[in-house]
């Protein structure tokens, strides 16, 4: 049996607080990650977050929640943080509010990340402008695939992989 086959039937082994979702037939499983997993691995590298309420529900809009985030979205935002050495902080994460669809906010594929000028500049300078989005905002797409949205106030990330890592 093939390596990746194996790991795939197995689910591979995940860090307490884990939970793999899908199936072994499934192209990848996604690993999705509680509040305090996520808080944790945000400190880890100085990511900040901050919400208008406050607080952590996911079932508030003036939340920011991390609860159900995608293991590769907190390790995108890790790599991002690591690459640029900019200050990043978490206004947006798996609260409802958000548009929904398959790669979501409330799905755990996307982070919003308020602006700064060394996050913006460091973005446009090493990524790959790829258009305008359905919506009309700015795109660019790093070398592992990962797209981020320039939505005027924030940055809206989508992590379709763990950033590299």
């Amino acid at each position: 049996m093939k390596v990746r086959s194996a790991l795939t039937a197995f689910a591979l082994v995940v860090a307490p607080g884990v939970a793999v979702v899908g199936t072994a037939t499934d192209a990848f499983a996604v690993s999705k990650i509680s509040q305090a997993t996520a808080a944790q691995m945000f400190r880890s590298v100085g990511i900040t977050w901050s919400s208008s309420g406050n607080c952590t529900d996911r079932n508030n809009a003036t939340c920011t929640s991390f609860e159900q985030l995608n293991l590769a979205t907190a390790q995108g935002a890790q790599t991002l943080r690591r690459a640029s050495g900019c200050a990043l902080d978490i206004t947006g994460g798996t609260e409802t509010g958000h548009a929904s669809g398959t790669y979501s906010h409330w799905n755990g594929y996307k982070l919003d990340y308020g602006k700064n000028t060394c996050i913006t500049s460091y973005i446009k300078n090493n990524f790959t402008y790829i258009g305008l989005r359905g919506d009309g905002y700015p795109q660019w797409q790093s070398g592992s695939g990962n797209v981020y949205a320039d939505e005027g106030s924030h940055w809206d990330a989508l992590y379709s992989n763990c950033g590299g890592c």
